[in-house]
């Protein structure tokens, strides 16, 4: 591809209609998004409805959530953080500053995977259990998980390196990397589950085997002649400066989906001791309909980031404000009404997920009040890529640790003390409103300051 046809997609960003630009730019990041959470979906369904087993299983691996949700967020801290951060220097005008930022971030991913297995493979049974496993559902936790943690460096380089391909308004081709994947998997699961009899550990491969075919279509391409950022050996040491800046951004979402791992960690714990396994299903089942619902939510975003980065970083203030507008109003809308389904029909959702009545009439008892938060959610779901794609590290990081860290994780250890059980599920919608009614706020105080050349400037 020649210099001129990658400045030409390029400045599309900057030139082309905002509606035709935010569907050619967020339709395959949605599909993306919405294939790849099949992954765990998928597998959670299948394992749901294995014969005699099912529920335990399915409880069992929703235990294993809490670490696997841990090792995404390093690929979210460089797919939230890096990748935003190189489109606003492709914006800039500074293609090689671009292509340091994508070494780093891949060496970066290295180590990370390095040390995360050793961890977790060292103390995985105890953790399991900390986490909510009991001795009914440990077996299932650590099959999946074992087999699970040797595709660790696969998950991180496709997830991670995915928003270097949509930073460069190649979404088609980022959609593909997550199509390949979830396809596979769709596929092989039911053949090692219940063709080979491997049970959970089954689902694990089937999961392993598709991530490296994901992350191998990622580094191919940025490999490849297409790609407008390459990945250059001299490029490829972990530079400090790059990861500090890199750090400023990708913080918040790395501590979202970190602490999401923590959150699982603690309802798990209290669903156990106060209610049993069959609470803490009904929360691997919750989880998986909030994680499908928020697929799209999290495409739209990704696909709009890019834009708006990139718009910033040339200046183009009015241009922004129509994109952040659009992001913020279709995320809210979208959070509503999909909310809004799931609090109807509760036990159709469950249903999906498992067979067994006295699980299904349980989640169907709590989902409407586990799920009442996320009415208005989504404007927090708008407003926190908006910050990031503008470069306000500290804003979208007090955000996102008030509603993890200094609410729910709280609220979900107090709580039960007074209401039993239901004090677990009532933490959630507390803390989403809560969360969502500040960072309207942080958000209506703060973009006039933001949108301004003061402010880009000390963008580095």
């Amino acid at each position: 591809m020649t210099e001129s046809n990658i400045q030409t997609r390029e400045e599309r960003m900057a030139t082309a209609p905002i509606g035709r630009l935010m569907a050619s730019m967020t339709l395959p990041a949605i599909l993306a998004q919405i294939i790849n959470i099949l992954y765990s979906v998928i597998d959670r369904i299948y394992i749901g409805h294995m014969e005699g087993v099912g529920a335990n299983a399915l409880t069992g691996v929703g235990v294993t959530f809490c670490i696997t949700m841990f090792i995404s967020a390093f690929s979210a801290f460089i797919s939230n953080g890096a990748a935003p951060l190189a489109a606003i220097w492709l914006g800039k005008g500074d293609r090689d500053h671009a292509e340091k930022i994508l070494g780093s971030s891949i060496s970066f991913l290295i180590v990370c995977t390095v040390v995360l297995m050793a961890f977790f493979y060292a103390f995985q049974r105890p953790l399991l259990y900390m986490f909510g496993a009991s001795d009914a559902t440990i077996g299932y936790a650590m099959d999946y998980l074992s087999i699970y943690m040797i595709g660790t460096l696969f998950v991180e380089l496709a997830l991670g390196l995915n928003a270097f391909i949509i930073c460069q308004s190649q979404s088609k081709t980022a959609m593909l990397s997550v199509l390949i994947g979830a396809i596979a998997n769709i596929i092989l699961d039911p053949f090692f589950i219940f063709v080979l009899r491997m049970g959970v550990r089954g689902a694990a491969t089937a999961t392993v085997i598709s991530q490296a075919l994901s992350a191998a279509w990622v580094m191919a391409f940025l490999l490849g002649k297409r790609s407008s950022l390459k990945v250059r050996r001299n490029c490829l040491r972990l530079d400090g400066r790059i990861l500090g800046s890199v750090f400023s951004l990708g913080i918040s979402p790395f501590i979202m989906n970190a602490t999401e791992s923590f959150i699982s960690i603690v309802l798990n714990h209290g669903l156990q001791v106060y209610g049993g396994d069959l609470h803490v299903g009904s929360l691997t089942i919750m989880q998986s309909i909030m994680q499908l619902f928020s697929a799209p939510i999290n495409g739209f975003s990704q696909g709009m980031t890019p834009i708006v980065s990139y718009n910033y970083g040339a200046g183009n203030f009015d241009r922004v404000r129509k994109l952040y507008r659009w992001l913020i109003g279709l995320c809210f809308g979208f959070r509503l009404i999909s909310t809004a389904a799931t609090m109807i029909f509760p036990e159709f959702f469950a249903g999906f997920f498992t067979n067994e009545a006295e699980l299904v009439t349980l989640t169907g008892q709590v989902m409407p009040v586990f799920m009442a938060g996320m009415l208005v959610f989504g404007m927090q779901n708008g407003i926190q890529p908006t910050f990031l794609a503008l470069g306000q590290a500290k804003v979208s990081l007090f955000i996102a640790v008030l509603r993890k860290i200094i609410l729910l994780i709280p609220l979900a250890i107090i709580l039960p003390r007074f209401m039993g059980v239901m004090g677990v599920y009532y933490a959630e919608p507390i803390s989403d409103f809560i969360s969502a009614a500040t960072a309207t706020v942080l958000f209506l105080i703060n973009i006039k300051k933001i949108l301004s050349a003061e402010s880009l400037a000390k963008i580095r």
